[in-house]
This record gives structure tokens, C-alpha cells and sequence, in this order.
């Protein structure tokens, strides 16, 4: 019954990687558009790779967004600027020209104006009718640059409810009055009429008053009139042939006819099939991504948490693609979908950096409007991410990268654009602008990298080198309570390290697992052979209690890495470490003194659990042999390979490598390292044959 149970809860623990997938695919679907993709790709000076298309319904020609530009632009320079009378202009001006003509005559003291003085009456008369006279015209003010928009000179005039266009060459300004003014009344019978000059000039006001809000008004109007096509496409009319080249003007007819059809689809865009289609893309695309990382990354698909990680990048590039697509001004180009890859290659390897990068762009793509251009440089600037070399510790080299993912997303553009313009200033040169801003934001990679650490439990280089260092705590402690273990933990990671970058796993990591792995020994140092001196403890104890003690250190080890606080990536080396290997010796010699029943061995094996990913494994196989190969006195080369050929064959056939990522191949050449390390270490003598001389 207790079997069956487990059974069963493992199969429920099962389930929660499918139903993740299944979350996924769910939040990925509120964001699938309502209407159905046109079904037609095209592109300017490129041929037409369907048959004959002829029009199936009648739709007019829309104008292109330059000659809407143009037009609007002809529109605000042509529309009138609108001017209003000041129908009480004279009257204010006489007003004041009387008030001022008597302030003036009274300040007179020295009778400079004796004429004025006398004939006060004629010289006022003469100057209001003069005002009067000049303000019979129309008089604009004196400076007005928006009458200079008009290129046909035309203002509309605005008298109580009566609107009228007028040409401005017709009218005056106040400067050119006053200048009248001054160039005719010394001509007048008049004898002082200086007298008068600067009363009439400082008085003379204009008529007109420039309106900015019906001036906009006007404006506005024109541009509603505005008609966004020029002509019609019939039913049935041949739009384009098969093979055809797409030149500007059928681009245009083609365009036209892909909005038309929108708006024919527009009453059926709800319709469950076009949902069930970007239903079946989405589960197709996560369905591969879920089985590559089943059959390829199972050390990521088994933990919840990792797993996670890696689809909440296909959630939130998806729902910012969908976020930017509301915004004309800005282009999703300034995606910067490499940040992906970067991560992700940061904590795991290139294969899964690349097929998450493939995953993320494959979605944002069909939820995005552009084309294959825009699905194409994403793929194209993510796989040179993925075949770089990626540092966090090095920012000189993270800046270099950055720079090539610029250049890439660059070329790769300015390529696509030349196949389909015909001149390369007919390229919209904004896009390069947009690239810029994404490979700036790309170094948003590096803050990131600490932040996804802290939240699912990562480790970055940056933590293993800071990790490596040999005064921190528990591995001072271990200097000191196990100098024996941390000579044999150093070695290990030696040999670990080498091995991992000829099969180029990550080295830095199993190099610091290495050196965490035997922590568990501090607290029982003197029960293992590496940090006795002259007695053995275990002489005074049986061999189940032995095995107790050494089996121990594993769960020692990981209470402590968890007090410590080391990363779970590390803790899970001392864990593996053993997978569930036997402690072979005290195995052996309880059977000389009981006999246990057959398989009854549960008392000496370790816990587990079976190491998964490569680093797990290399650092099991180098921990066993460097042990193992210790206890050799002076062996030949031949005994020291027989001794890890026995080795590693011993952990094939105990099944400890049988959920390893590990391959064959690669299990052969790290087999290879680890003997030239121990012929180096241990000085192998080899076994030369006896001479005839020495019989």
C-alpha cells in the first residue's frame, strides 16, 4: 500500500511541470488578436510568389503616409490666417489723440508752437480727420509672420458674423500708414505740422487682430476635408500577376486591398477560429520547448522554480510585444529580446539559452504586426549572443558584446533593406535609431543577472568567485578542524575543473562545488582516513555504526551549507556527491563477521539523490577516483588507469550515472583527463619489462 501512495504522489508531483506549460499557454492566449492575419507576405521590388490576384471586392487606393504628410503640410502653409475688425479702433485712437494733443499744447511753456497755440481748434480737427481717413482701410498689425504661412498672401477677414478671404497685398500695416504719414504731412498747408507728427504716429493702431484660435479652427477644418485615397480598384481587376515585381504602385494598390480586407473581416474578427489558430502556434511552440528541455535539460525541467524561470521570459516578452503595439510612436525593434539568451547562458549552457531565445522570439513574432524581418534579426542577433563568450565579471568584454549585437542588428537591417528598396536613401534610417536604444537597454542584462540570482536561487560567477575564496567561513572552518579533507577538496577541484572545460561544462561551478562538497567531515574530522594521524575510531565502534558516521557527513554537509547560506547549486553537490553508492569497506568487512540477507544493504549506502546534470557527475566520478587512486602505494600508470577504468565501469553498473546529463563521449574524455591528472599527481612509474640480464 505504501508503494502504491508513493506512486501516486510522485505522479502528482508530476504534474505540476505540464500544468506550468499549461499556465503558460493560457496568459500567452489573452493577448492573441481579435482578427485574422492577412494571408499574402509581400514586399517592395520583390517578386509575387502566389498566383494572379485579382480583386474579389471594390476598395479605393489609400495614399501613402508621405503623400498624407505632404498634403498636410501643404494644408497649414495654404489656410488663411483669420483676422478680426476692431469696428471701435478710430474711436480709441481720436480719444486718445485728443487727450494727448491738450497734454502736449500745456506742456508748451517756451511757445515753441505759437501757430498751435492760436489755431488749437484747426490743428486737432485736421489730425482726427486724418485719422479718420487713414482708418477708412483696413490696417493689419505691424508684425505678422503668420500671414507669412500663406504662400498665395490671403488672409480671411472677419466683420461681425461676416467671413471673407482678402488678398494681404491689398492691405496695409501699421508701419506702412505711419510711414505714409510721415512722408505727406510736411506737405500739408499747415505751418507747425511737426506739431502733429508725433500725436498721429503714436495713435495710429491697427484694425485687424490675428486670431489663433479661428486661424486653428480654419486649419482644422481644411484638414478634416482631407480624403485619405486617390481612386478606386473594381471587383475583378487584376491587382497583380504571378511573378510580378511589386513595385511602388502596386505596393500600394496591395496595401490598400490588405486594409479593405481587415475592414470586410472586421464583423467576423471574433470568430473562434482565428483564436484556435494562435491557440495551436502557442501550444505547438511551448509543446517542442517543453519536450527539448524534458529530454535535454532534465536537471532544469524536474525543479519548479527553474523551470519557471525559464517560461516567464516567453511571458514577459510576449506582454511586451503586446504592450508596444499600442503605442505608433514607438517600434517594438527597441525590444531588446537579447537580454534572453544572455541570462540565460549566465546559469545554464548555450543550448538552453539558444532554444529559450528561439521560444520567446517565435511567440512575440506572431504577436507582433511586423514580418519575417523583424523574427529574423532577432534570431540572427540572439545566436551571436549564444556563440559568444559571456562574463559577468568582465565588463570590457560584456560592452564588446553589446557592440555586436548592435552591428548585427544593424547589418542585418541595412541587408534586408536593400533587397527590397532600389536606392539606399529610400531606407527608413529611424530603425537603426531604435537598435541603438536596444542594444542599450540590453545592458539591463547585467543588474538583472543578481536579481533572478536572489529570487529562484541562482549562482552567477561573480558569487562562485567570491564563494572560492578560502577565508570564508566554512571553508576556514574546514582548514582547520579537516586539513586532510581540504587537501583532498582541492584536489578534486583540480581535477573537477580540468575535466568540466574539456567537455566545456561549467567549470567555475563544479571548481566551488568541489570545494564544499566534504564540509560535513568538520564535525566528525578524525573518522576519515584523510585526517587521522596515528589512531583509527572506527577499531572502537562496529561497522554499521562506521558506516553511520561516514554516510553522515552528507547531511552534516548540507546543514551546514544551509546554515551558511551557500546557494542550493552548491548544496546540491554535496548531496549528489555519493548518489547512493555503498561505503564498500565496512560493507565488506561486516560480511566477513554477519551475514546479510541478499540486497539487505540499505544500512551502508548513501541517501542520494543520483547527480543530474553534468557538473554533479564529474564531481562524484573525480571525488571517488582521487580517493581511491590515494590509496595506491607507488602504482604504475597501468594500475592507476585499470584502478579508474574499475571505477567509473563500478558506477555504471550501480546505476549511479543513469539520470546524469552526461553523455558517453563525454564521459570518455573526461575519463581522459582525470588520468593524465593522476599519472601527474602520483608520478606513475612505468612498468617496464625484465631483461634477460635481470633472469
Amino acid at each position: 500500500m505504501k508503494s502504491a501512495f508513493d506512486r501516486a504522489m510522485q505522479q502528482l508531483q508530476g504534474m505540476g511541470q505540464p500544468l506550468l506549460f499549461v499556465v503558460v499557454v493560457l496568459l500567452i492566449s489573452m493577448l492573441f488578436p481579435a482578427g485574422a492575419k492577412f494571408k499574402y507576405e509581400y514586399e517592395r521590388q520583390q517578386a509575387w510568389n502566389y498566383g494572379d490576384l485579382v480583386a474579389p471586392f471594390d476598395f479605393p487606393i489609400l495614399k501613402s503616409q508621405s503623400e498624407l504628410n505632404a498634403e498636410r503640410e501643404r494644408i497649414m502653409q495654404t489656410a488663411p490666417a483669420v483676422y478680426e475688425y476692431a469696428p471701435t479702433a478710430l474711436q480709441n485712437a481720436q480719444t486718445q489723440f485728443t487727450q494727448q494733443f491738450a497734454e502736449r499744447l500745456a506742456q508748451d511753456t517756451q511757445y515753441r508752437y505759437r501757430h498751435v497755440a492760436a489755431n488749437s481748434g484747426r490743428y486737432l480737427k485736421y489730425g482726427l480727420a486724418l485719422l479718420e481717413r487713414h482708418f477708412e482701410q483696413y490696417i493689419l498689425p505691424a508684425a505678422t509672420p503668420e500671414v507669412q504661412q500663406s504662400k498665395q498672401g490671403v488672409i480671411m477677414l472677419v466683420e461681425g458674423n461676416t467671413y471673407r478671404e482678402i488678398t494681404r497685398s491689398s492691405l496695409p500695416d501699421v508701419d506702412a500708414v505711419r510711414a505714409t504719414i510721415s512722408d505727406s504731412l510736411p506737405y500739408t498747408p499747415l505751418p507747425e505740422v511737426e506739431f502733429l507728427l508725433p500725436l498721429l504716429r503714436d495713435n495710429l493702431q491697427a484694425s485687424l487682430t490675428y486670431s489663433p484660435t479661428l486661424s486653428q479652427q480654419i486649419r482644422d477644418t481644411e484638414l478634416g476635408k482631407m480624403v485619405s485615397t486617390k481612386g478606386m480598384v473594381f471587383r475583378g481587376n487584376p491587382i497583380v500577376q504571378k511573378g510580378g515585381i511589386i513595385t511602388d504602385e502596386v505596393y500600394e494598390v496591395l496595401y490598400s486591398f490588405e486594409e479593405a480586407s481587415k475592414s470586410q473581416e472586421m464583423p467576423h474578427s471574433s470568430s473562434p477560429w482565428v483564436f484556435l489558430g494562435y491557440l495551436l502556434l502557442t501550444t505547438l511552440v511551448i509543446t517542442i520547448f517543453g519536450v527539448y528541455l524534458k529530454r535535454h535539460a532534465p536537471f532544469l525541467y524536474k525543479r519548479h522554480s527553474k523551470l519557471a524561470f525559464i517560461l516567464l521570459w516567453i511571458l514577459i516578452f510576449s506582454y511586451l510585444e503586446n504592450l508596444l503595439s499600442h503605442f505608433e510612436d514607438i517600434s517594438s525593434y527597441i525590444i531588446p529580446f537579447c537580454i534572453v539568451p544572455i541570462v540565460v547562458k549566465t546559469f545554464y549552457n548555450e543550448k538552453v539559452a539558444l532554444f529559450t531565445h528561439l521560444a520567446v522570439v517565435m511567440v512575440a513574432s506572431y504577436l507582433s504586426a511586423l514580418g519575417y524581418e523583424y523574427l529574423f534579426l532577432q534570431l540572427l542577433a540572439g545566436s551571436v549572443v549564444v556563440i559568444s563568450r559571456i562574463d559577468t565579471r568582465d565588463w570590457t568584454g560584456f560592452f564588446y558584446l553589446i557592440l555586436a549585437v548592435f552591428v548585427t542588428y544593424s547589418v542585418g537591417y541595412l541587408g534586408l533593406s536593400l533587397i527590397k528598396e532600389t536606392h539606399i536613401a529610400d531606407i527608413d534610417r529611424s530603425i537603426f535609431i531604435w537598435l541603438f536604444f536596444n542594444a542599450f537597454l540590453t545592458l539591463l542584462a547585467y543588474p538583472l543577472i543578481p536579481l533572478w540570482e536572489r529570487l529562484f536561487g541562482f549562482v552567477s560567477p561573480i558569487t562562485l568567485v567570491e564563494l572560492s575564496d578560502m577565508n570564508r567561513p566554512l571553508l576556514r572552518e574546514l582548514a582547520l578542524k579537516a586539513p586532510g579533507t581540504l587537501q583532498h577538496s582541492l584536489q578534486v577541484a583540480n581535477m573537477a575543473e580540468a575535466a568540466a572545460q574539456s567537455i566545456k561544462a561549467n567549470a567555475l561551478l563544479v571548481k566551488v562545488g568541489a570545494l564544499y562538497h566534504d564540509i560535513g567531515k568538520t564535525i566528525n574530522p578524525t573518522y576519515f582516513t584523510e585526517n587521522q594521524m596515528e589512531s583509527n575510531p572506527h577499531e572502537d565502534i562496529t561497522d554499521l555504526e562506521s558506516a553511520r558516521l561516514i554516510i553522515a557527513h552528507v547531511a552534516e554537509g548540507v546543514k551546514l551549507a544551509k546554515k551558511a547560506g551557500l546557494p542550493p547549486i552548491l548544496i546540491d553537490f554535496i548531496r549528489t556527491h555519493h548518489g547512493t553508492t555503498r561505503t564498500e569497506y565496512f560493507y565488506r568487512k561486516h560480511l566477513d563477521v554477519s551475514k546479510l540477507p541478499d540486497g539487505n544493504d540499505d544500512a551502508f549506502r548513501y541517501q542520494g539523490p543520483l547527480p543530474h546534470s553534468k557538473e554533479e557527475t564529474i564531481l562524484m566520478l573525480a571525488d571517488s577516483i582521487e580517493a581511491a587512486c590515494k590509496s595506491l602505494p607507488s602504482p604504475t600508470e597501468d594500475e592507476l588507469f585499470q584502478l579508474i577504468d574499475k571505477i567509473i565501469a563500478y558506477k555504471l553498473k550501480d546505476g549511479q550515472l543513469k539520470e546524469s546529463a552526461l553523455s558517453f563521449r563525454e564521459l570518455a574524455q573526461c575519463k581522459a583527463v582525470f588520468k593524465q591528472i593522476m599519472r601527474s599527481v602520483h608520478r606513475a612509474r612505468i612498468a617496464y619489462p625484465e631483461s634477460d640480464e635481470d633472469e
